[in-house]
């Protein structure tokens, strides 16, 4: 029983350590060197650099930084951007340090795991960032970055002393993220293909960004007619109309009520011609 609860501790520390290294590294060293350096928990022997002053201390600083910076508009989607190269390969190298003294293939494999965990929870936050910022308003920013703050120290808390509890929250977070994932990339999408077509280097051929949900009429709203597929002509057949929507379909730029929608609407102007 003993091994068992002491496995289950494992576990939920490595996913931990991912998990909040994705939304913020140094928040997660700090927790964890704090931890160590106190006696609040015995880290492994290649987890126990965290809790060395002068890796607190710059963990510290940085976290400092980042505070300010992640309450920015902008400002923090850049930090986002550039610490793709910081979060994932530390929170894998946290993750395989969470194990112990066990066989280097074990290490690797938890490396990969974690790197994993730490990637998605980055790519949701850093995600969710960018469309945060089409509002113009700076409260959000704060309101997400402290959220953020706030769940990284208590995640690490409940994962090192209610271990069970961390791992059932935590895969009810990977079930949300399979859920929202696919959803804030096809946002994120919309906005870029909306910037391209304010600097001039995309032609806007449909209205890109719509709610279906919206009222009829409204800017929100889609608009089947104004939906023609690229590089459509007087000339081009039924076939070659269809095929362009589909292609648009395929690309994620047409719903598939979007896409059914103008499909009918392109049948129908074909068969009035």
């Amino acid at each position: 029983m003993e091994e068992y609860q002491q496995l289950i501790g494992v576990i939920s520390l490595t996913m931990g350590v991912a998990w909040a290294s994705g939304l913020n590294l140094y928040a997660a060293i700090l927790v964890l060197g704090f931890a160590g350096s106190t006696g609040g928990m015995e880290l492994p022997e290649n987890l126990q650099i965290v809790q060395d002053p002068a890796v607190m201390l710059a963990a510290g600083l940085m976290y400092a930084v980042e505070f300010f910076a992640d309450k920015v508009p902008g400002v923090d989607t850049g930090w986002d951007a550039l610490h793709t190269f910081i979060r994932i390969p530390a929170g894998a190298l946290l993750a395989a340090g969470t194990v112990g003294d066990v066989s280097p293939a074990l290490q690797l494999a938890a490396g990969i795991v974690g790197g994993s965990v730490t990637s998605v929870t980055h790519a949701a936050k850093a995600s969710t960032r960018v469309l945060i910022n089409t509002s113009p308003e700076p409260v959000s920013n704060w309101l997400a970055s402290i959220s953020e703050d706030v769940a990284v120290f208590g995640g690490l808390w409940v994962a090192l002393n209610h271990p069970v509890i961390f791992l059932i929250g935590f895969v009810a977070f990977l079930f949300l993220l399979i859920w929202l994932l696919p959803k804030l990339w096809r946002g994120i999408a919309r906005i870029f293909r909306k910037i391209g077509q304010w600097l001039g280097l995309a032609k806007e051929t449909r209205e890109a960004i719509e709610d279906p949900s919206a009222p009829a009429g409204s800017p929100l709203s889609p608009n089947v007619d104004t939906i023609e597929p690229p590089a459509a002509s007087a000339s081009q057949s039924l076939v070659d109309a269809l095929r362009g929507l589909e292609a648009l379909h395929k690309s994620g730029s047409l719903s598939d009520m979007e896409f059914e929608q103008a499909k009918a609407s392109v049948i129908a102007k074909h068969q009035l011609a």
